[in-house]
């Protein structure tokens, strides 16, 4: 999510002055989170980005990385496509409460220059806001158009069905935004007394009790969301359908071209591109990032060659390296008869 802009009813737009709470204790009271998808992180989704604890111009999320932008209020629990929107996964309350707003009716357009006029000032897009009591609060945005299944007034339990991830409002990639608020005020859940100053080395010393999670999601500072083998250079918008690989190939391709499509990119990364084919013909290389980047894919390949492609198998691998490590790894294979 770029921003947040949904609010109590009647849910109104804009960006709310929203101030990060780093005072106000985590009370007993507070809600116990679980996960507001009904999806596998790591496998079938993702946290992209967490709330930014920096309270000046700079960014940094409760670990001191760099998975946030500046004054992003929630956490983003992506999809890794939008196929795997369009068959719909449920966004779910993460703790008891009643409905006190809502939105639906939106279209999943989601944000870019031609949508931006429709989506002034609803940036949440279609969204549902719980009262968990105590001054608490929860927030769910960009929820997939008329999938809103709840009304203001109703009881909800932990876990049930509030709608679909989606598409809509201030946004740019497939995911549900969580925000926490107590009193107005934003909380992170993953530090919800307000996270201590980072260390020389970039990091925060964390206690496992200081969470609102009920069990917390691991920290994953990036990594891979996909990897293919195509006869092009795909285009960036198939491969954010994840429709990029769709296309069987044959010895008669053009080109061989391995890509990986990563999220949470920072400068000096390297996504590492390789194809092993037979007769141990190998192309590969290197991509070095120059700049943060949220999401990226990076492709490398060859022409074909004269008289086509050598008959058998073709091992891509694809990895996300940072530090000399690497953080993630895809590896796929392919024949070509």
């Amino acid at each position: 999510m770029l921003r947040p802009g949904l609010r109590r009813a009647p849910l109104v737009a804009g960006l709310a002055a929203w101030i990060y709470c780093v005072a106000a204790p985590a009370a007993a009271q507070a809600p116990t989170l679980t996960l507001p998808a009904d999806c596998t992180l790591g496998q079938t989704c993702f946290i992209q980005q967490y709330t930014d604890t920096d309270p000046g111009p700079g960014v940094a999320d409760y670990t001191c990385g760099g998975l946030s932008y500046d004054g992003h209020k929630g956490t983003d629990f992506g999809l890794p496509s939008r196929a795997a929107m369009r068959a719909g996964v449920a966004v779910l309350a993460a703790a008891p409460g009643t409905v006190t707003a809502l939105r639906d009716g939106m279209p999943d357009t989601g944000w870019t220059d031609a949508t931006a006029a429709a989506v002034k000032g609803r940036d949440c897009g279609n969204g549902v806001v719980i009262d968990h009591g105590q001054g608490w609060q929860t927030q769910y945005c960009h929820l997939r158009r008329r999938s809103v299944s709840v009304a203001r007034g109703q009881a909800v339990t932990r876990g049930q069905r509030l709608g679909q991830v989606g598409l809509s409002g201030r946004t740019q990639f497939p995911h549900v935004h969580l925000s926490v608020r107590r009193d107005g005020a934003v909380v992170d859940p993953f530090a919800p007394v307000g996270p201590p100053a980072c260390d020389g080395d970039g990091a925060r010393a964390r206690s496992s009790s200081d969470t609102l999670w009920q069990t917390p999601p691991a920290y994953v500072p990036g990594g891979l969301l996909n990897a293919g083998l195509s006869a092009r250079v795909p285009d960036y918008a198939a491969i954010k359908d994840g429709t990029a690989a769709a296309t069987a190939l044959t010895r008669e391709a053009p080109a061989l071209v391995v890509w990986g499509y990563a999220f949470g990119g920072q400068r000096g990364d390297i996504l590492r591109l390789v194809i092993a084919g037979p007769d141990a013909q190998v192309i590969a290389h290197d991509a070095r990032l120059e700049k943060a980047q949220a999401q990226l894919f990076r492709a490398a390949g060859r022409k074909r060659p004269d008289g086509g492609w050598p008959p058998g198998h073709y091992r891509i691998t694809v990895e996300m390296i940072r530090d000399g490590t690497a953080l993630a790894r895809i590896t796929r294979t392919t024949t070509l008869h």
